[in-house]
């Protein structure tokens, strides 16, 4: 009797291994078939969970490419437009530089340091940072979902073409920006109680001439012993970019007194 349940339980599991695998030919499209190229068995069966739920209806071309995550180009079954990020749980470089993050936030304190682990938490920890800064009126990709090593986020762009960064082109109105950008800073900062730990003319896209802040993972509460260390460094990295503009910038500590004060 005992056999014949086990016996039993096993065909069960092949069984719903089967359809599992029948359900993901027929959402499968060419753009699928190039992430099975890249990713293992478990992120594959994350993607396929979200657009069996509805919050991912078509995944195209890779926006962006880098050694932790791939972000992809889709649309959720509205047609609406996602960014579907997606961390890579075998990569070497992951731990590197991402536990100072992680260890001094009380919201992950109990995280275990594998590298699967610690993916899934950065993920979490982005969605969540990501929650709270859009709650705050910061200007960010709006979150949608997470699960696992997989974050879906509002587009910022059209029609697949991500909006620019800094890095690629400056603002057309840099005094503007700037102000914009000290003003997202602060609310990040006084209604978020979050610091961005790595703000940069990497991680700053312009959308309709205004600044749109992402790659917020590393963000961490103002109770991080690192936080305001994080945040001289945030304003000192853009005191160099917009100096270097010609904007009439405030001195570090000027900006450091308006974001923590928040006194305009």
């Amino acid at each position: 009797m005992a056999y014949r349940k086990r016996l039993q339980k096993k065909l069960l599991r092949k069984e719903k291994t089967y359809e599992t695998e029948q359900l993901m030919k027929e959402k499968r499209s060419e753009e699928y078939e190039v992430l099975e190229e890249v990713f293992d068995r478990s992120t594959l069966m994350t993607i396929y969970d979200l657009m069996n739920k509805g919050v991912i209806g078509e995944i195209y071309g890779v926006v962006k490419a880098g050694k932790e995550a791939r972000i992809y180009w889709g649309k959720a079954p509205d047609g609406k437009e996602l960014a579907i990020k997606i961390y890579l749980t075998i990569s070497s470089e992951f731990k590197k530089g991402k536990l100072i993050y992680i260890e001094g936030d009380p919201r992950f304190k109990n995280v275990k340091h594998d590298t699967r682990s610690l993916v899934f938490a950065w993920a979490l920890k982005e969605y969540k940072n990501l929650e709270l800064a859009a709650q705050a009126g910061v200007k960010v990709p709006r979150p949608i979902a997470v699960k696992n090593n997989v974050l879906i986020m509002q587009f910022i762009g059209k029609n697949g073409d991500q909006a620019p960064v800094l890095k690629e082109m400056p603002p057309k109105d840099p005094e503007k920006f700037y102000e914009h950008l000290l003003e997202n800073i602060q609310k990040l900062y006084q209604k978020a109680n979050l610091v961005h730990g790595d703000i940069s003319e990497y991680n700053i896209m312009i959308w309709q001439n205004k600044p749109v802040l992402f790659d917020i993972a590393q963000a961490v509460p103002l109770e991080h012993p690192m936080a305001d260390t994080f945040l001289r460094r945030d304003i000192t990295n853009l005191t160099r970019y917009f100096r270097k503009l010609g904007v009439a910038v405030l001195t570090e500590e000027e900006a450091y007194r308006r974001i923590t004060s928040g006194n305009s």
